[in-house]
């Protein structure tokens, strides 16, 4: 789906105004001692985590669309090995190339397609732990490995395959997702910093 701009402001400050409803519904009644507001907080968190949601993918489309036909593909497999708790971490060449900065990858040389992007993800396979490398709309290779960042985000420590994320997003304009076989969560890494998908 090509989510455009204008659709996105629409929405968006349709769950801005939805949000800040909530916050002053929250604010003229959390003093009321017999008012549970439990269900008021889990309402408010529903609707920032939709707004959430729709930002990311909006981002994350911007910045793939003009480099790959195959976002909702790559949205896709990131999903399923959400799902099943395999670990990922795709990268989505963009205008400067990754060679100089990723080695050791297996040659595949095939058609972007979710099916073949779980399989080489899925746990047990040599090359599941490295990273798969995307250029338009093919598979050049798997299993590579990626410059390491030193910084941490916001003092959280960061697993392998997200520190790679983001290690070689500060050499190069590439996007990173990551998928994290520990919580499932989805993230992409760009000009070296991490961005939550789906939490």
């Amino acid at each position: 789906m090509n989510y455009g701009i204008n659709q996105y402001q629409n929405d968006i400050e349709r769950y801005v105004n939805d949000i800040q409803g909530q916050l002053n519904h929250l604010s003229s009644s959390w003093k009321e001692i017999n008012c549970c507001i439990l269900t008021e907080f889990e309402k408010l968190q529903k609707l920032v985590n939709e707004a959430h949601n729709l930002t990311s993918t909006y981002y994350l489309q911007h910045y793939l669309s003009p480099y790959t036909e195959q976002f909702s593909i790559l949205s896709l497999a990131a999903q399923h090995l959400s799902n099943k708790r395999h670990g990922g971490l795709m990268i989505v060449e963009r205008s400067i190339k990754v060679d100089g900065f990723i080695h050791s990858g297996t040659p595949i040389g095939a058609k972007v397609s979710h099916t073949l992007l779980e399989t080489i993800f899925y746990p047990g396979n040599p090359i599941h732990d490295g990273g798969t490398l995307i250029r338009k709309d093919e598979i050049i290779s798997a299993g590579n490995i990626l410059p390491v960042t030193e910084k941490q985000a916001n003092g959280k420590k960061l697993g392998t395959r997200h520190r790679a994320a983001i290690g070689l997003t500060e050499h190069t304009d590439a996007v990173v997702i990551v998928v994290s076989e520990e919580t499932g969560r989805i993230s992409f890494a760009y000009e070296g910093e991490l961005y939550v998908v789906r939490p």
